[in-house]
């Protein structure tokens, strides 16, 4: 099947670095339009903040007016964003909570 292209509002990337509990939890800000998801290899588009557990933000596209492009579901972002995104529908903005297994780890690397 042919790679579709999906476009996000936003993406917003808590980063939780803690070995406590594994994976991520997500949180819907506005609900997307239809029932449709991204599927794993299909390119998807997004604008995001990254931001670390005490609120300190370490990235955002929002800040360069630029959506970020990626395969979803290949390995080419933190797993967080790999299952996450996988759960978004078109136009939706939600808050993914990633615990450091499914980011950059515990040291933060």
């Amino acid at each position: 099947r042919n790679s579709q292209r999906w476009s996000f509002i936003s993406c917003s990337v808590s980063l939780t670095f803690s070995a406590a509990m594994a994976g991520y939890t997500k949180e819907i800000v506005t609900e997307g339009a239809g029932d449709k998801t991204p599927l794993k290899g299909d390119t998807v588009s997004v604008h995001y903040t990254g931001t670390l557990k005490d609120g300190t933000k370490f990235d955002s596209s929002r800040d360069r007016d630029q959506k970020f492009e990626f395969t979803v579901g290949v390995g080419q972002v933190i797993k967080c964003w790999d299952e996450g995104v996988l759960t978004m529908k078109a136009g939706e903005r939600a808050t993914l909570h990633c615990d450091s297994d499914f980011a950059y780890g515990a040291s933060g690397a």
